[in-house]
């Protein structure tokens, strides 16, 4: 029977009838329907399963899943459908059940309550509104589990006075036609294949663009903002993290230029408080300024590990010590240079400094330097007797200090400076100065000169040459590697989603004017990938089985997406810091055609790319990040990013209620899904390390060591140190199992992983 004759079926004037609603809800699942009706019957009398007849069936669909059973969470999620739609007409007027058909007037009914932005129809024709509408299948919601299904309805959903107003494929359809709508050229064939790709769920779009298109506003995960040493700067920077993170972004703060507890202001000793007085701040302004309304706002500080507070800076959000130093809402990172870990090897001593007193004697803001260059002139002022605020420390004492305070809290974040910056595309335009909010994306920024009010005179340079500031800014879209498993998919989906985050550039609405420059500078986009274990699962690969497999699915993955940015580029013009970037030498990824000739099966395929490139430009500065997606995969059904599954099955327990979770093809692929607990942490290093030869911003790489395995502190001592030896450029969360089985909890990201 069809999906519309048995909605037909279980109308009635009152409610739906029970066989009819278990015979809609089981449809070519994998379950006997007869099981939970006789739990029904068994359990609930007639007037409590005529009152709350889905609520009974979804709890009892839930209570079902096993890893035996998985597809009952698909009938739980049907179940949760039918209230959806529902309720969906009772609010919209409708006599039909679900969609009603009309998906033009639903488009002009939502713009006129303003649950739509109506420049919608400025970009588009009544008539191909309509035959855009052909595109909509109500067959794709069947395919949701009820995480997925719930996680859309709780989040993702528009509302209406607090009611839910449109349904999934009404949103897909209508973001569809926004991220075509500045296309020159077949803009309905795209709407199609952005549709398809969206409702079949092979393309995951991030939160902001998942919430906010429809409505129009930002559309950008991640930034990141650099504040100068002055009082002008800081708080200037405050107001921007309250902005960007009003408009549902992460925020990553640069704090390394901020003089150190104890230095100097206008000539007065001792002065500073350093920098852990501006963290409060900005904690506090995370927590007041939230994401939409849906969460607080997520705020990732950063520090040079040669900074003279990073001590205090490391003790932020551990629960001993003087409680006015703590700041337990933001997210510590250390940024770590090779000097610093190569010391740490030697065992050899490290010394740190006030950021202030360097500038002020040697006219170098030494944040500001990397590899080489930084080495040579840090050398230098070791050795500078003069020097009063510095401390010489052993490397691998602080080192020490950052483990035990990660093996209590998780954090600090750890971002590689001169691994990240070795690859970076526009070293010719500024450095990379920290990770984002989840250590995936990241590329040059700077802070804004601010006029001191109380100064009689300027930089003339400054201001004469109209120097601004930058602020990191990347959109994020991934590719869901559960559902799209063959190579030509692979590429299909690839091209699109390069497609998808260029536009996006020129529909978002920037909170702030520093991130506005840096999308005209840069063009940044962040093509992610989840579902890596799904993918490897079905192939019959295990994880630590799949470096070599990993190191080609995702060479290709590189491959396309710089192939269509350059396609982009000669459609739409190459973006304007192009001349003397790495992509105009000639290098990708850090590697030259010589490189790319001997290491590479397809170097026929980047030689030709490569001249390609420098002919023709390339449309977007950075093109790869790979997000945690940590409630996007529940979304997509499938596991988060590209590390090994939490667990092959589990009760994930909130406030809300408890869900099963379980990946995709735990039934048919059981025994390829390894358990991250369970996994050799240097055998994951490996694969990260694989992937990250391939990306040219970061990766949110998250550790996990189960110390009920026998894992000690030196084996996560050397793990790190691989993943550093290894090139990867970041460190995301590092979990810990305790030997009680409790584990550290991680804080989800919205707006990187949603």
């Amino acid at each position: 029977m069809s999906l519309g004759a048995i909605q037909k079926e279980i109308m009635s004037t009152s409610s739906m009838r029970l066989d009819g609603a278990i015979r809609w809800a089981t449809r070519e699942l994998d379950v006997d329907p007869e099981v939970i009706k006789s739990r029904v019957i068994a359990n609930y009398t007639s007037s409590m399963i005529e009152k709350n007849m889905n609520r009974v069936l979804l709890a009892l669909a839930l209570e079902l899943t096993t890893a035996e059973s998985p597809d009952w969470k698909i009938a739980a999620s049907r179940f949760l459908l039918m209230d959806l739609y529902k309720k969906a007409s009772e609010n919209r007027g409708y006599s039909s059940f679900g969609y009603n058909g009309d998906y033009l007037s639903f488009l002009k009914e939502a713009c006129e309550k303003k649950v739509y932005d109506s420049a919608i129809f400025d970009h588009y024709s009544e008539e191909e509104i309509v035959k855009a509408s052909s595109f909509l299948n109500p067959e794709y919601d069947m395919s949701f589990d009820f995480a997925g299904m719930n996680m859309m309805v709780n989040r993702y959903l528009v509302q209406d006075r607090g009611e839910i107003f449109e349904l999934p494929q009404e949103a897909f359809l209508t973001i569809a036609l926004w991220l075509a709508s500045r296309e020159k050229r077949d803009r309905l064939s795209l709407v199609k294949d952005i549709y398809n790709a969206l409702a079949s769920r092979e393309v995951s779009l991030a939160t902001p663009i998942l919430i906010s298109l429809r409505r129009r506003g930002n559309l950008s995960s991640c930034f990141i903002v650099a504040v100068d040493d002055s009082l002008e700067s800081i708080l200037e920077n405050i107001k921007a993290v309250g902005r960007i993170s009003k408009n549902g972004g992460g925020v990553g703060v640069c704090l390394s230029r901020i003089r150190a507890a104890g230095a100097s202001i206008k000539d007065t000793p001792g002065a500073s408080g350093g920098v852990i007085p501006w963290i409060k701040i900005i904690n506090d302004t995370a927590v007041a300024v939230n994401q939409l309304g849906k969460r607080a706002g997520s705020v990732t500080v950063a520090l040079d590990v040669w900074h003279l507070d990073i001590f205090d800076f490391l003790e932020l959000q551990t629960e001993n010590g003087d409680q006015r130093m703590k700041s337990y809402d933001v997210f510590p990172q250390v940024v770590i240079p090779d000097l610093f870990m190569e010391r740490v090897n030697l065992d050899a001593e490290w010394t740190l400094f006030d950021p202030h007193e360097i500038r002020t004697k040697f006219g170098v803001e030494i944040a500001e330097l990397w590899g080489e260059e930084f080495e040579s002139f840090y050398k230098k002022i070791e050795l500078d007797e003069t020097l009063t605020l510095k401390k010489r420390v052993k490397a691998k004492s602080l080192m020490k200090e950052m483990m035990k305070v990660t093996i209590e809290t998780g954090m600090p974040y750890m971002f590689f400076k001169d691994t990240a910056n070795r690859t970076n595309p526009n070293n010719h335009d500024g450095l990379v100065g920290c990770g984002n909010l989840c250590q995936e994306s990241f590329t040059n920024f700077r802070p804004t000169k601010i006029r001191d009010p109380e100064l009689n005179e300027v930089d003339s340079k400054v201001y004469q040459e109209g120097y601004d500031g930058l602020a990191h800014t990347c959109n994020l879209t991934s590719i869901n590697l559960a559902n799209v498993i063959e190579d030509k998919d692979i590429e299909r989906v690839i091209r699109l989603i390069v497609r998808i985050l260029d536009n996006t550039i020129d529909l978002t609405t920037t909170p702030i004017g520093e991130s506005t420059l840096h999308n005209k500078r840069y063009r940044t986009i962040g093509l992610g990938s989840l579902g890596l274990a799904d993918h490897l699962a079905y192939k019959r690969i295990k994880y630590v089985e799949a470096a070599d497999e990993v190191d080609a699915i995702f060479e290709k993955i590189a491959y396309w997406s710089v192939d269509e940015s350059v396609n982009l580029a000669i459609e739409r013009g190459s973006y304007p810091l192009f001349k003397g970037s790495q992509w105009h030498k000639g290098v990708m990824f850090g590697k030259d055609s010589d490189w790319f000739k001997k290491n590479s099966k397809l170097s026929s395929k980047w030689l030709k790319l490569i001249d390609k490139t420098q002919k023709n430009g390339i449309r977007n500065s950075q093109i790869l990040a790979i997000a945690p997606n940590t409630s996007s995969s529940l979304v997509q059904g499938c596991s988060p990013s590209i590390l090994p599954v939490y667990s092959k099955f589990y009760i994930d327990k909130n406030s809300k209620g408890a869900m099963p979770i379980c990946p995709p093809y735990i039934k048919e692929r059981f025994w390829y899904y390894m358990e991250y607990k369970n996994v050799n942490m240097r055998d994951v290093v490996e694969v990260v390390s694989r992937i990250q030869k391939w990306t040219d911003q970061g990766i949110s790489f998250e550790m996990l060591f189960n110390l009920n395995s026998g894992v000690t502190a030196r084996d996560i001592y050397r793990t790190i140190l691989d993943a550093w030896e290894k090139k990867c450029k970041t460190i995301y969360y590092i979990r810990t199992i305790q030997k009680d089985g409790s584990s550290i909890e991680k804080r989800e990201c919205s707006s990187c992983a949603g």
